[in-house]
């Protein structure tokens, strides 16, 4: 397993602090939050990335992903408003790749447009930008979220853009809510899983109604069954994206990463344990 954690669950924090916070909580990766209340967003400088590559690197710490908020679904009425998310998501691929990030991270965002519609402007933008992304050595990653919530939803764009550009980031909590099971998930995402899976964002919460982020195994989510669904040791990377950001009034998560990283090992032991016992 390999651990990460979202700059969403530290709001405005440092780089040197979300450096530092990794490397002693034994987590090898981070996915940046790439918006411009935060340090490192789109519109920092070529000195700025790479000085923030430079201290990510003196750590041994992972720039997994830049978390971008481009949707790629979405209506854009006019040209400009083409363009400008074109513009968005070159960008995006521009920022990662400066600093030595493999994926970027886009929302589907389709709100309640024909279906049809939505997935047709996604499949054409995301083709539009993978040259990019190959040029870049940059993956771009569609989240299972909003309007395309269930690994069946973002597997039908995935697969009309047919790219190895283009990939799937497992968002277990909005699976659930879309009443996926996690097997499902697995069998919608396909080829999208394993070696072409960018990573898995974990999260634990009360129930359907209330999101306020939890330590992990505190809540609902079946992460015991997403563990199992992707089958024996996987290979990949685990990100826990705890939205403190929304939630004010969540527990600060530095105090509890220590336990999360071992949570998801422990999951991870007892599924390769059965696996192992069945064999």
């Amino acid at each position: 397993m390999r651990p990460a954690f979202s700059t969403l669950g530290v709001p405005g924090m440092p780089i040197d602090e979300v450096v530092r916070l990794a490397a002693e909580c034994g987590y090898q990766g981070v996915e940046l939050r790439a918006h411009p209340e935060e340090p490192v967003h789109p519109l920092l400088g070529i000195r700025e990335r790479a000085a923030v590559r430079g201290r990510f690197a003196d750590a041994g710490v992972e720039v997994l992903a830049v978390a971008g908020y481009a949707k790629v679904a979405a209506e854009c009425p006019g040209a400009a408003a083409e363009a400008a998310l074109a513009h968005e998501l070159t960008e995006l691929v521009l920022l990662a790749a400066d600093l030595g990030a493999r994926y970027v991270r886009v929302f589907p965002g389709g709100g309640d447009r024909p279906a049809e519609r939505a997935t047709a402007d996604a499949v054409r933008r995301l083709a539009a930008v993978a040259p990019l992304a190959a040029e870049r050595g940059v993956r771009v990653l569609l989240e299972t979220h909003d309007s395309h919530r269930t690994g069946a939803a973002a597997a039908r764009i995935l697969e009309a853009v047919n790219d190895p550009q283009m990939g799937a980031l497992w968002d277990v909590l909005h699976s659930w809510l879309g009443g996926e099971t996690p097997a499902a998930t697995r069998a919608a995402l396909g080829r999208h899983l394993g070696r072409h899976l960018g990573y898995v964002q974990v999260k634990d919460v009360a129930s359907a109604q209330d999101l306020t982020p939890l330590q992990l195994g505190a809540g609902v989510l079946p992460l015991p069954e997403v563990v199992a669904a992707l089958g024996p040791r996987p290979v990949g990377w685990w990100c826990w994206e705890y939205e403190k950001r929304w939630h004010p009034a969540a527990a600060e998560l530095p105090g509890l990463l220590r336990q999360g990283r071992t949570h998801l090992e422990r999951l991870i032991e007892e599924a390769n344990n059965i696996e192992e016992a069945n064999n």
